[in-house]
């Protein structure tokens, strides 16, 4: 079963070639109509990709065939370098309860809000989310900042303190990292 698809709208031609060739590459090939179309703007999945003659449709994952002729080869090589950068940035960005965080860009964001982090925030809060329980400072340390615990530094508070700052005065949410005896963690 293949698992990318290639939904044509308003392209029957297309569809029609493509579907004479398709044992030349591996994808689903779907004609679309309009209710079609619209079960695939709910997908968050990156494995489809919509041709259609119009710009109107306005999908992320779209490619736009509005002159012919065209070379197949040109645009299958197009469809798959489409494919790529989708699948990449779908895996570059993480749920993190309410906010998205962006690893490509390196920015968090929640409602269209977004904000700039650096590596070692983006790592502490990977590191966080992954674990279910709260994280000692001597671990962030060994894991996040690899220092020996004997070492004496409150570089972990500082840059956790940083962190909710910036995450209090863009999103005013104080509870995004949260401390306790136990250590830090995320909601």
């Amino acid at each position: 079963m293949n698992l990318r698809k290639i939904i044509f709208y308003q392209h029957d031609v297309l569809f029609d070639i493509f579907n004479e060739i398709k044992e030349e590459f591996d994808f689903d090939l779907i004609k679309a109509d309009k209710k079609i179309l619209e079960n695939y703007r709910m997908n968050s999945d990156p494995d489809y990709l919509i041709i259609s003659k119009s710009k109107d449709i306005k999908f992320k994952n779209q490619i736009v065939i509005d002159k012919v002729p065209i070379k197949i080869d040109k645009l299958i090589e197009q469809i798959n370098l489409k494919f790529l950068k989708e699948k990449f940035n779908y895996q570059s960005e993480i749920l993190i309860g309410p906010y998205k965080l962006n690893l490509n860009s390196r920015e968090i964001s929640r409602n269209k809000i977004s904000l700039d982090l650096t590596e070692r925030e983006i790592n502490l809060i990977l590191f966080l989310k992954k674990v279910s329980l709260p994280v000692k400072i001597e671990k962030l340390e060994k894991e996040v900042w690899e220092y020996n615990s004997e070492l004496e530094t409150h570089t972990v508070e500082t840059h956790i303190y940083r962190l909710r700052k910036k995450i209090k005065e863009k999103f005013n949410d104080e509870n995004f990292i949260l401390s306790s005896k136990q250590g830090y963690s995320i909601k």
